[in-house]
């Protein structure tokens, strides 16, 4: 076990949100501890390359580099540590018991872990996964050159995936449940329906997946149609990332934290936020919001 040290302000979470509230504290003298889960970056660290947060052209892992660096320079202690467990409150401190077996306490908590991609639950996805079956375009379709696949989902991060995975498979077909791509972005619409070797499915659910014996995959459609591809890239949204959060702690129906419901000294940022966009942007400025508060909360505490 580690030395008990209390920290001012824990942030949970080493995304855009996680790693901004760290720059914020830090810069304003907090002792300032990130336990950063598995990666640094969070979903930004699978971004090819960002176009709509201002400022910056390059990839989502440069961009979580940078604010590691930056938020380092003002004091702040990163540590790649997933929580277990919240415990405690801000008279005595909170206990996070992390991954590692280890109690980090600090009097403020700032949760920004985020959200993961949803998984599809439907027969063969979950014993497919890693097997075809995969949840990264950025992660894993060089294992995919020349061959073809399928993406299903219709948001931003669903055409985002296709036009990556476009660059480097034969052909992209692109599965939807909806008759057109209304929540995503037109930029992406129409950059999409200028690719050559990308195909929209419109109005097309899955049913199951299975593996033939030369590897290919047999996915059947809800009408019993089945495609024949090499790959299946899964985005149809996410889910906040909340399991080691008691079940008394409030959530909005997307299981997503409302800051307005938080005990005194936690404090909340990012894709775990309820009601914002799932933007960089948004984590951004939720990063900052919540580093702000926790600040103002420390500071009435002397």
């Amino acid at each position: 076990m580690n030395d008990i040290i209390m920290n001012d302000v824990i942030i949970l979470g080493s995304g855009p949100a996680g790693l901004t509230a760290a720059l914020y504290a830090g810069r304003a003298g907090k002792k300032t501890l990130v336990l950063g889960g598995d990666r640094l970056g969070g979903q930004m660290a699978g971004i090819a390359k960002l176009e709509n947060y201002p400022g910056f052209l390059g990839s989502g892992m440069d961009l979580a580099e940078f604010m590691k660096q930056q938020a380092e320079s003002f004091g702040a202690e990163i540590k790649f540590v997933g929580a277990k467990s919240i415990s405690g409150d801000a008279a005595s401190g909170f206990n996070v018991l992390g991954d590692d077996g280890n109690r980090y306490v600090g009097r403020t908590v700032i949760i920004a872990t985020g959200a993961s991609p949803r998984r599809l639950e439907i027969d063969g996805a979950r014993e497919l996964m890693g097997k075809g079956v995969s949840y990264c375009a950025t992660c894993d379709g060089f294992f995919y050159m020349g061959k073809d696949v399928i993406v299903m989902g219709g948001g931003n991060s669903a055409l985002n995936d296709a036009l990556y995975l476009a660059d480097q498979a034969k052909s992209v077909k692109i599965v939807y449940r909806k008759g057109a791509f209304t929540r995503a972005e037109a930029v992406l619409r129409n950059r999409v329906a200028e690719r050559e070797n990308i195909e929209c499915l419109f109005n097309t659910d899955l049913k199951k997946i299975a593996k033939r014996d030369d590897d290919k995959l047999v996915v059947t459609t809800t009408d019993d149609k089945e495609i024949i591809v090499d790959g299946l890239f899964v985005a149809i949204g996410h889910e906040a990332n909340t399991d080691y959060l008691s079940e008394d702690v409030m959530r909005d129906n997307m299981g997503r934290l409302m800051p307005g419901e938080m005990p005194a000294g936690l404090f909340v940022a990012g894709d775990v936020h309820s009601g914002i966009k799932m933007q960089i942007a948004t984590a951004v400025g939720t990063g900052c919001e919540a580093a702000m508060n926790a600040i103002a909360y420390l500071n009435s505490m002397q």
